[in-house]
């Protein structure tokens, strides 16, 4: 079971309580009491930086709430700064929602690294295809088969529109019980699915450019949400355009990549790359029982992570 059901049991005394971190606006927070109650506080400076999904602890005063201290966490996902260095937007996810649509396009690549980070990360991946009302019969079909590539080797692909609330009935059970972070290009729609799925949040909605095919920024902050019946948590985060792949080395990129598990253990060496070494068993099940494409992606992803460590 994941984290939107379950929550580490914090021994408590006096003034001091367990919360979740729902959204921080720099220089204070938003947190929510495990009784369900909201503060808008401000943190010590031994506590650490802070994320929508982190687990502190309060000491709640007549005055003021201050976070005293970060409790451990599960998982994390990263975006680039500014300056191209990784700074971490939620933390405790067991769940990637990757929204994709048909405008802006999406690039198979951007899904790849999604999914290499999400296992590597252990958090399990659902792709959902939005937007779908802007797709006739046959364009769908063309899309849909696009994305069979994942189906394949084993990924959800959940076809919706929020705008018309077509879908959501597939998706919502994939939700419970599980802390879900919604992913993707801005514009592909992850507010109004949070809008479709929570009835009362109003979640901020961009739209496309007709300039550059590309989201306009709309969510600046990635914020939590509640499931009805408390049955999960959903988390909106700022709309990512370029998603690099930091602190992994090139021999993890590979365990990104679930259909190689049946073969990597068979290759001559176990430093394998799985790109020019003899007796690589992954290799030779390319064009078979793995994706001439995903494993082009792989090869991609690999020598930009090389660059990236360089």
């Amino acid at each position: 079971m994941g984290s939107g059901g379950d929550r580490p049991a914090v021994d408590m005394t006096g003034s001091q309580r367990s919360a979740t971190v729902i959204a921080n606006y720099g220089a204070r927070l938003r947190v929510e009491t495990d009784d369900g109650r909201q503060h808008e506080c401000h943190c010590r400076k031994n506590a650490g930086p802070l994320v929508t999904g982190d687990r502190v602890t309060l000491e709640i005063g007549e005055r003021d709430t201050v976070v005293t201290r970060r409790l451990p966490r599960h998982s994390a996902l990263s975006r680039p700064d500014s300056r191209g260095k990784p700074r971490i937007i939620a933390a405790n996810i067991d769940q990637l929602l990757i929204v994709i649509a048909p405008r802006p396009a999406f690039k198979e690549a951007l899904i790849d690294r999604y999914l290499v980070a999400a296992e590597l990360s252990r958090m399990m991946p659902v792709i959902v295809l939005n937007k779908t009302d802007l797709l006739d019969e046959t364009a769908r079909e063309t899309l849909m088969q696009r994305l069979d590539i994942y189906t394949q080797i084993g990924y959800p692909v959940i076809p919706v529109s929020a705008d018309l609330a077509h879908g959501l009935d597939r998706l919502r059970p994939v939700l419970r019980e599980r802390s879900s972070i919604v992913v993707g290009q801005s514009g592909v729609g992850k507010s109004s699915l949070i809008n479709g799925l929570l009835p009362g949040v109003d979640a901020r909605v961009g739209d496309v450019s007709d300039a550059t095919n590309k989201g306009t920024h709309t969510t600046t902050t990635a914020m939590l949400y509640h499931l009805p019946d408390h049955d999960g948590t959903i988390i909106d985060s700022p709309g990512i355009r370029e998603f690099g792949l930091w602190q992994i080395r090139a021999d993890e990129v590979a365990l990104g990549f679930r259909e190689f598990n049946d073969y990597r253990e068979q290759c001559k060496f176990r430093n394998c790359l799985h790109r020019s070494e003899p007796g690589c068993a992954v290799r030779e099940q390319v064009g078979h029982r793995i994706s001439a494409q995903r494993y082009d992606s792989y090869l991609k992803l690999l020598e930009s992570v090389e660059q990236e460590n360089y």
